[in-house]
């Protein structure tokens, strides 16, 4: 705690500086290609969670042509993993492709995956009453084929292959399996690489709340859980401070002593402070309980974000949660802690995604990207666009500007203090 809370204190700068990752120019010509192992957990090998979705629906794919626009915006941020989510649509495939395409253009160029694939229940997002204790086997079945079959055919690209997201916490009560399914599934990859089915530098992996991974309640505390922390190559768990901040809002709210002699930036500041302090919180709860079963078992954040606004339960008709300001101090923080610490952190995400609450715009579902849907980088990146890291590059024909027109000032006026605790 105390090496965070020291390297935490540069929240309290307003300029943000995150530093680009050069890539090292080979004197000949080679292939990129690492292993997952080497990659995890590397500070120079920085990991985003990514939808390409333009549109207010899936139905709108992303082209090849618009993947590697964001493809390399993505690699001028110094990010080389990437993170899907399922595979029953074209977008994680075409990702893959488009990598590809990018590789064949410059040798240098060098991106990996986290290919998700997607876990349901039996009557999963059907009219039926979810059976939890059962899975939808032919979907489940799909997926992981997929999964496999796209591994095998980019292998120098996917590098990680994650059983399901979010897929045994018990909110999300339309899908969720039993850890018994997620099991099943990660022994079956691993036997797949004993026997030469799968490349051995593949990672297979879980990604799922942090309570999910042991990290909550004595409930998820399961036989089966422990088995699935043995049978993993790492953990990959997910943390949000920013949705606690209305569910769990105790170390959001300013405290008592903070209600005089503080301004309304100061206890901003405290408060990003405290929601770092928070992800770290349940990060070292995962932590306890994973090194309680497999003591020098890897754990990574497999997602983390911070929404730049709501007009729902975040913004300022609820925890007053949201602004670019918030997000670019979270983004910092995280990235600091975890690039000291060595842990690979899968920030969510890259870009806005409209498809996700597409009756309300102003939805916070919609706006967890670091860059907008028209190519204008949020406040956690202006220093990029300054330095000229995205010079050349383009979003849909536009270029990549900073929002709000770089007026720090106007940026500064959307910014609410929390509430004072009473």
């Amino acid at each position: 705690m105390n090496l965070l809370r020291t390297r935490i204190l540069g929240i309290y700068a307003l300029a943000l500086t995150l530093g680009l990752n050069s890539c090292t120019t080979a004197e000949k010509p080679m292939i990129k290609n690492k292993s997952a192992n080497e990659i995890l957990g590397n500070p120079d090998y920085r990991a985003i969670s990514f939808g390409g979705y333009r549109g207010k629906n899936r139905e709108q794919q992303p082209t090849i042509k618009e993947l590697k626009e964001d493809l390399k915006i993505m690699s001028a941020m110094g990010i080389k993993i990437l993170r899907t989510y399922n595979l029953q649509l074209p977008h994680a495939l075409n990702v893959l492709k488009a990598i590809r395409e990018l590789k064949q253009e410059d040798s240098n160029y060098e991106m990996y995956v986290m290919l998700g694939a997607w876990m349901d229940c039996r009557a999963a997002w059907t009219s039926e009453e979810p059976d939890h204790n059962r899975e939808s086997e032919e979907n489940n079945t799909s997926e992981i084929e997929k999964a496999v079959r796209y591994a095998n055919e980019f292998s120098d690209i996917v590098k990680i292959i994650s059983v399901g997201n979010e897929a045994m916490v018990h909110w999300a009560s339309s899908y969720f399996v039993h850890p018994s399914v997620i099991l099943k599934y990660v022994n079956y990859l691993q036997e797949l690489k004993r026997m030469g089915k799968l490349s051995s530098d593949v990672w297979i992996t879980s990604s799922d709340n942090f309570a999910s991974w042991g990290g909550g309640e004595e409930s998820y505390h399961l036989k089966e859980l422990e088995e699935l922390v043995a049978a993993v190559d790492y953990v990959s768990t997910h943390t949000y401070p920013f949705h606690d901040t209305h569910y769990n809002r105790q170390f959001w709210e300013s405290p008592i002593e903070e209600a005089d002699g503080y301004s309304d930036h100061d206890r901003v500041l405290m408060a990003m402070q405290r929601a770092a302090f928070y992800a770290q919180g349940q990060y070292e709860s995962v932590k306890t309980y994973v090194h309680g079963i497999a003591p020098n078992k890897p754990i990574h954040i497999g997602e983390t974000g911070w929404s730049s606004k709501s007009i729902g339960l975040y913004g300022n008709n609820g925890s007053f949660a949201t602004d670019q300001y918030k997000q670019a101090l979270y983004y910092a923080a995280m990235r600091e802690w975890t690039d000291a610490e060595g842990i690979s952190c899968f920030y969510f995400e890259a870009f806005d995604e409209q498809w996700k609450d597409s009756n309300h715009p102003d939805g916070s579902e919609n706006h967890f990207g670091l860059i907008a849907l028209d190519g204008q980088a949020k406040y956690a990146l202006w220093d990029l666009v300054d330095s000229g890291a995205f010079e050349g590059l383009t979003r849909g024909g536009r270029q990549i500007t900073k929002s709000f027109e770089g007026d720090s000032v106007l940026m500064l006026q959307t910014v609410s203090a929390p509430k004072r605790r009473r």
